[in-house]
């Protein structure tokens, strides 16, 4: 496998960087997650969140069941971190192309790929989502982001992207959080959640989460010429993980907002007010699924396809 940068890259590069860089992110998603990047799935109803491993290889099913192919199939993790949901699809059988901006997650991503005996299904680089230049158009069966499209700069490009390299009548699956607009905020939310929510986008160096209001990634799948675009709601499944961070979260949080540190523990803040958030029915988790139209070869090199 080789390593390669993509050019001028539109992701907040060097943000992304820092935000994966802190001791925070990289101790917190090894030791809480094992290096896992994304939310449990649990069954409605469920409160404890205990064991945490199962709930995260059931997220991964729940992507596997979403796209839908067949053995052999050809995927894009566009935002691949450092491995744990490539080698999980390709244990069940699908050939996946991974991409990631920061280069330790690829080597050490790389590192685990080797070790796994999975070299000849995955295949990863660093590279950027808003450029795909190379992969080729029409190429891929599926495509997919777990928690990653929220860090893009340009979102309808960068699904203008997946549009192009997937076959026609090839799937996409996003997994990403919604919330709500300004105007759906009740009036008795306390302003302090509020202020982290705008923090956490803008240390956890998340741009596109500012824009993803309920319906917004939805209907941009639809201007993209997206077909069969289905939404599922997913933020009662994933609120154990939640109320897990927010216990892990709370004493730390209150040690930091004391010293007005929260900028430096994106994680901490974000896991703790965004319990109360999500209690609150201020945010939310989702997956989409979408497909590329059967016979559609429409794919422009020079911007968004027109409609």
């Amino acid at each position: 496998m080789t390593t390669t940068q993509e050019e001028q890259p539109l992701i907040p590069y060097r943000s992304v960087q820092n935000y994966f860089a802190t001791w925070e992110s990289t101790a917190g998603y090894k030791l809480v997650l094992g290096g896992t990047r994304h939310h449990g799935y649990y069954k409605a109803g469920i409160r404890m969140p205990f064991p945490i491993n199962p709930a995260l290889r059931r997220m991964e099913d729940h992507l596997y069941n979403t796209l839908d192919l067949p053995k052999g199939s050809e995927v894009l993790d566009a935002g691949c971190g450092v491995g744990h949901v490539a080698m999980y699809l390709a244990r069940k059988g699908l050939r996946v192309r991974g991409i990631d901006l920061v280069e330790n997650h690829i080597l050490w991503a790389e590192r685990d790929i080797k070790a796994q005996g999975l070299d000849s299904q995955v295949s990863i680089r660093v590279g950027d989502y808003h450029h795909l230049d190379h992969i080729s158009d029409t190429s891929l069966d599926g495509v997919f982001t777990m928690e990653t499209f929220v860090h893009a700069n340009d979102g309808r490009k960068v699904l203008n992207e997946f549009f192009r390299v997937l076959k026609p009548g090839g799937t996409l699956a996003l997994y990403e959080y919604w919330h709500v607009s300004d105007q759906e905020i009740p009036s008795d939310v306390p302003k302090h959640i509020l202020e982290s929510a705008k923090r956490v986008n803008k240390y956890g160096a998340m741009p596109t989460g500012e824009f993803l209001t309920k319906g917004v990634l939805r209907n941009w799948l639809k201007e993209q010429g997206f077909v069969d675009v289905e939404e599922t709601d997913l933020s009662e499944n994933i609120a154990p993980m939640s109320f897990f961070f927010y216990l892990l979260g709370y004493i730390p949080f209150l040690i930091i907002s004391f010293f007005g540190l929260q900028q430096y523990f994106v994680n901490t803040e974000a896991g703790v007010q965004g319990y109360r958030g999500l209690k609150r029915g201020l945010w939310g988790y989702a997956s989409y699924k979408a497909k590329k139209p059967l016979g559609d070869t429409n794919t422009s090199d020079t911007g968004l396809r027109r409609r």
